[in-house]
């Protein structure tokens, strides 16, 4: 897998360019603002954008997410469908959060645990990770040993779970589970922040430690 991370919004969101380097197949990964960045970044690398993928329902992941999809024709694929509660709030988020109003929208597909993800040549895991928002999942890259985990695991800290339908329990059955379970060397981009590795949160991680 070959990535560009792209922060957007005031609150720095990565979102992720990801594709095939052997057919230039791409998905942009978490699109929640700035869409001229976005569209911009794709030109500059000369890939072909064949789906929108969504960790969760929050704004700043899901903002800018249908002009994307209108811009390159691309199907709209996750998250898990506990988190249309969220999609289906957007523009209530928008009025909370002071960013111009986005409309409620439903995926093309909704993912399950376990699903398998293609672009291009490249296949990615879907594994469900509840606790920040009922229906959040994480891609992961087996081949490239690289996951990209949204809100549930940061660079030391984790996921919010005082928003409504989260929960701290579950959120970190999930981390232990679903990303903890990867080995120590695979890297993953969070939703927001720097990147790290499974096993220097292992070790290093105050809140699951």
């Amino acid at each position: 897998m070959a990535y560009r991370i792209i922060p957007v919004t005031p609150f720095a969101q990565n979102a992720s360019i990801i594709w095939c380097e052997q057919t230039k197949k791409a998905a942009i990964v978490d699109p929640g603002g700035d869409p001229k960045d976005l569209q911009d970044a794709v030109e500059e690398l000369g890939v072909e954008v064949e789906k929108i993928l969504l960790t969760h329902g929050h704004l700043d992941h899901v903002g800018a997410t249908e002009i994307i999809a209108q811009r390159f024709a691309a199907p709209i694929v996750g998250p898990q469908q506990a988190d249309d509660f969220w999609l289906s709030q957007l523009p209530m988020q928008s009025q909370m959060f002071g960013f111009p109003r986005v409309e409620s929208f439903a995926p093309s597909q909704w993912l399950e645990h376990g699903e398998v993800v293609t672009i291009g040549e490249m296949e990615l895991e879907v594994r469900h990770t509840p606790g920040h928002t009922p229906g959040h999942v994480v891609f992961i890259d087996h081949a490239a040993k690289l996951a990209i985990v949204g809100d549930v695991l940061f660079k030391r800290s984790i996921g919010r779970t005082d928003f409504p339908q989260g929960d701290h329990p579950t959120l970190i059955k999930a981390i232990n589970e679903q990303l903890y379970s990867l080995e120590d060397d695979y890297q993953f981009i969070p939703g927001h922040g720097p990147m790290s590795t499974i096993g220097e949160e292992k070790r290093m991680n105050p809140f699951t430690r």
